[in-house]
């Protein structure tokens, strides 16, 4: 049996650090909160846990990390990452409260990557590789936002390839068709830790259902085993959970993004 408990200390010890703030150009500490900015004007807010504020300590919390991100003028937006077995009361009502909405809730899988490694056979014409140079990782991401269905953003693009060019163990990997890229995926390996992610799956509609999202994800398990690592994680929507669940990841808990935009 898989302890659910275990891993969600794992991803409570292990990833819930300076791990989740890898390429950010600051990050600054408000009692428990983590305050991160990224290339191109993206911050960031997440913690360990809020230090068993009440909700009076909990709006207080909001309030500074608001006001430090709206006193930079170079962030032009802003993700606060919301567990949902947090203790943080009035947290919903107090980022709403100062301008920041709540985004999709998605679970946070978990569990060995082993099971997740075993060969996918793939539709005719569909090839994978990993991709690493810049015009590569830029059409990657632009091939993620069409299957995501939001506009192309420069901005991702640029911290994706600042991302892979100063990390060497940062991995994209990509399913092309025709010389299409109909499907893409990130490794992310967090150091000092056992756990790898996996991010950023995404495959364009008409090509959903035959299995390349899974072939992406078992050529990355396999990446992960060979750098070290031996567990994975993965935030995923309701579109891959069921994916990973049949390779024997389990949701830990859920994750809400709550975004503020300038």
């Amino acid at each position: 049996m898989t302890d659910i408990a275990a891993l969600l200390r794992i991803y409570d010890d292990q990833l819930r650090t300076d791990a989740e703030t890898p390429g950010a150009v600051s990050v600054e500490h408000l009692g428990p909160l983590r305050v991160a900015r990224f290339p191109g004007g993206r911050g960031f807010v997440s913690y360990r846990d809020l230090g068993g504020a009440d909700a009076g300590g909990v709006r207080d919390l909001v309030a500074a990390a608001t006001a430090l991100l709206t006193a930079d003028p170079g962030v032009v937006d802003a993700e606060w990452k919301t567990r949902g077995h947090d203790d943080a009361p009035g947290l919903d009502e107090a980022l709403q409260e100062h301008g920041w909405t709540a985004g999709e809730a998605e679970s946070v899988m978990m569990g060995p990557a082993e099971p997740l490694t075993a060969e996918v056979p793939l539709p005719d014409g569909v090839t994978l590789r990993r991709v690493t140079g810049e015009a590569d990782v830029r059409a990657m991401s632009a091939a993620a936002d069409e299957a995501f269905g939001d506009p192309v953003s420069e901005r991702r693009a640029d911290d994706l390839v600042f991302r892979v060019q100063h990390d060497p163990d940062v991995e994209v990997w990509v399913a092309e068709a025709g010389g299409r890229i109909v499907s893409s995926g990130r490794l992310e390996p967090v150091p000092g830790t056992e756990v790898a992610g996996v991010w950023g799956g995404s495959t364009l509609p008409e090509w959903r259902g035959r299995g390349i999202y899974r072939a992406l994800t078992a050529v990355r398990a396999r990446s992960a085993l060979r750098l070290g690592y031996t567990s994975l994680h993965s935030d995923s929507t309701e579109f891959s959970r069921p994916i990973l669940e049949r390779s024997g990841l389990v949701r830990v808990t859920t994750t809400t993004p709550y975004e503020w935009v300038r």
